[in-house]
């Protein structure tokens, strides 16, 4: 494929790939999305209220 080239390590397994990002950025910061979010599943969730008292009590 175009402007995706994979480092080979010296078995002849795939160990990295190099993006072009000038064609494929959009791409990439759609994948990249999805695994942050992937990541912070298990973080604690705060309501838009909890939020908002957060910041209601900041600027008192």
């Amino acid at each position: 494929m175009k402007g995706i080239d994979f480092v080979i390590d010296d078995r002849g397994e795939r160990r990295a790939v190099v993006i072009d990002l000038g064609r494929y950025g959009e791409l990439w910061e759609d994948f990249y999305d999805a695994v942050v979010a992937r990541e912070r599943e298990a973080e604690p969730r705060e309501s838009l209220d909890e939020v908002k008292q957060h910041l209601s009590a900041a600027l008192d």
